[in-house]
């Protein structure tokens, strides 16, 4: 019988893997770019879109490869609030940030950095990269399923419950 500690344990293994692997076709896709810039780009890109993707009407309307999510509707993001969730000095990021604002990759709104829609670099919308990212989400659910994990709720149970589950 598995217990809640090799669940944690397996789980952080293959999830680890699949992070260093998304993380090392960005930086293999984009390698004219310092990793911390990649980083920080990530970061603004990843909040510009949270409410969307806590909004079911939002999500599905920008759930197509070819939806782009407008400058107009993303959340802007502080240097501030960059810093304090990416763990690294205000002064560090308010570096990078300029470098990113002099490339045109970031832009200022009055709600904070957004990553710019029409980026030269297609932040966003690197369909190479969304493809590749669905591979690797693809082989991280099929090795977490081989180790017994099937959904959420094998994360809390054990593993003779979850077989007695399936039995019946």
């Amino acid at each position: 019988m598995r217990n809640a500690s090799d669940i944690i344990r397996t789980v952080s293994r293959h999830t680890l893997a699949y992070m260093l692997f998304s993380i090392s076709e960005l930086f293999r896709h984009y390698d004219e770019f310092d990793p911390l810039d990649l980083l920080i780009v990530h970061a603004v890109l990843n909040a510009n879109v949270i409410h969307v993707m806590n909004n079911p009407a939002l999500d599905e309307k920008f759930s197509s490869i070819h939806a782009v999510e407008p400058d107009v509707i993303k959340q802007g993001v502080s240097r501030a609030a960059l810093s304090r969730f990416l763990s690294l000095p205000l002064e560090t990021v308010r570096r990078r940030v300029t470098g990113l604002k002099r490339r045109k990759i970031l832009a200022e709104t009055k709600a904070g950095l957004i990553v710019t829609e029409q980026n030269a670099f297609r932040f966003g919308n690197n369909h190479e990269l969304q493809k590749t990212n669905m591979l690797l989400l693809t082989k991280l659910l099929r090795d977490l399923r081989r180790a017994g994990i099937s959904g959420p709720d094998d994360l809390r149970a054990s593993k003779g419950a979850t077989s007695a589950k399936k039995a019946r």
